[in-house]
């Protein structure tokens, strides 16, 4: 009969499911994590809003929160946390018909953040891949609102609406993002190993 510490070590001698070292959120913790983070994007989305009556939507900075997840958790928790996080505050904002692109929009933000970002291996210290994901999701965002709002709107109140997510969204949530990877994510990281083993294979360069 095997002994536990046998056991327990084949257990973890079992390949855990990954995309590119990032676990698939199965874990209990992993799957508070995007509880956490989808709500924490919702808050901030909804908390700090701003009408624009030319397309029926809102300038808010939940951008920063949708870009700081992927840059803490990389693709796969920044895509589900931002997505559901930012399209849940559309709803109960009142802006329905913006929901379904904003699932996409935001989803594809966080996953591009944190893809390229890619916060496993590059978390130590600030790195340039960190500037080159925030800006790609940035502009992911500015364009899929634009392309999204030319459909439904036309061109004119689009284009307003463009220089606003441009300015706004982008700029100021870029920003608030930067700081945190200069500021934060290297502690948090090294301070809580036993949550980031679940969620990503770290691999320190």
């Amino acid at each position: 009969m095997e002994d536990k510490n046998t056991m327990t070590e084949k257990r973890y001698d079992i390949p855990r499911k990954n995309f590119l070292g990032y676990l698939l959120p199965t874990e209990t913790l992993s799957l508070s994590t995007i509880g956490i983070f989808a709500a924490l994007t919702c808050v901030i989305t909804m908390v700090i809003a701003f009408p624009i009556p030319a397309t029926k939507g809102f300038i808010n900075i939940g951008d920063a929160i949708v870009m700081i997840t992927g840059l803490l958790f990389g693709p796969i928790i920044g895509a589900i946390s931002g997505g559901v996080g930012s399209a849940l505050a559309d709803i109960f904002l009142g802006y329905t018909i913006y929901a379904p692109a904003t699932l996409i929009i935001k989803g594809l933000e966080g996953f591009l953040v944190g893809l390229i970002s890619n916060p496993r291996r590059n978390y130590v210290k600030f790195n340039y891949r960190d500037i080159i994901g925030i800006v790609v999701g940035g502009l992911i965002m500015v364009f899929g609102y634009f392309i999204y709002e030319i459909m439904i709107y036309g061109f004119p109140s689009a284009l307003f609406e463009f220089i606003l997510n441009a300015i706004i969204q982008f700029g100021l949530g870029g920003l608030l993002a930067f700081v945190f990877i200069i500021s934060a994510r290297k502690n948090i990281i090294n301070n809580l190993p036993q949550v980031f083993e679940k969620i990503f294979i770290i691999e320190s360069t």
